[in-house]
C-alpha cells in the first residue's frame, strides 16, 4: 500500500501533499500561491515517526503467523520483518506554532529533507 501523501492530522489535515517544481508543497487549492512549501523557512522542527512506534506487536505476529502458513519458518521471518517500505510518517512543527501529521512516500520525503537541511 503507497503512501497518502497528505496531511494526515492536526492543522491542514485532509490537504495533499505534492512536489511543485521539484519542491515539497501542502496544496491549498487551486490557486499555487496559496500552497505551502515544506522548507527550512516554514519548518521548525519535522520527526519521522518510526515504523516501531506505529506498529502494533499483534500486527507483526498476524503477519508472521500468515507467513508460516504460506511458506514456513522463511515466512514467518518475512511476515515479521515486513513493514510498509517506502512510507514515511511526519510529525512537523511549523514557525508559525501550527502542527501536521503527514504521510509521504520516499520521493516527497527526501525532497523535504533537502529543503530543510
Amino acid at each position: 500500500m503507497g503512501a497518502k501523501n497528505a496531511v494526515i492530522a492536526g492543522d491542514y489535515q485532509g490537504k495533499g501533499i505534492g512536489l511543485v517544481l521539484g519542491s515539497p508543497n501542502i496544496i491549498m487549492g487551486m490557486n499555487p500561491n496559496n500552497n505551502i512549501l515544506l522548507d527550512k523557512f516554514s519548518i521548525d522542527t519535522y520527526d519521522v515517526i518510526t515504523e516501531d512506534i506505529r506498529k502494533s506487536a499483534a500486527s507483526g505476529v498476524i503477519r508472521g503467523a500468515v507467513g508460516t502458513a504460506l511458506l514456513g519458518p522463511v515466512g514467518l521471518l518475512a511476515g515479521l520483518s515486513a513493514k510498509n517500505k517506502g512510507v514515511y510518517t511526519l510529525a512537523v512543527r511549523f514557525k508559525d506554532g501550527k502542527n501536521s501529521l503527514m504521510e509521504v512516500d520516499e520521493k516527497i520525503y527526501k525532497a523535504i529533507v533537502k529543503m530543510c537541511f
